[in-house]
């Protein structure tokens, strides 16, 4: 994904965040934290995975279809996103 080298520190940024969310779970579950501050803890991460998800899916958007350098190239492009949204609604 070419598209993605644009915005590399600013995504990678993202992850680590996402990283330090998933510890803040596993050290609120060993400390047997109530479960509404757990639920707490995975909605933030719900939300923050969504926020990369449609950063990267926005990216690639613009950059394999609506810039496409042919039909060919958007039609798989296109197919790819189905996929990927098929995965991701289930």
């Amino acid at each position: 994904m070419s598209h993605t080298q644009h915005q590399k520190k600013k995504l990678i940024a993202r992850v680590s965040r996402l990283k330090g969310q998933l510890e803040a779970v596993e050290r609120a579950l060993e400390a047997e934290r109530p479960c509404g501050d757990i639920l707490q803890l995975l909605a933030s991460i719900r939300g923050a995975l969504n926020g990369l998800t449609g950063e990267v899916l926005d990216d690639h958007l613009h950059e394999h279809v609506l810039h496409a350098a042919d039909e060919k190239a958007r039609a798989e492009a296109v197919e790819e996103i189905s996929e990927v949204l098929r995965t991701y609604i289930r």
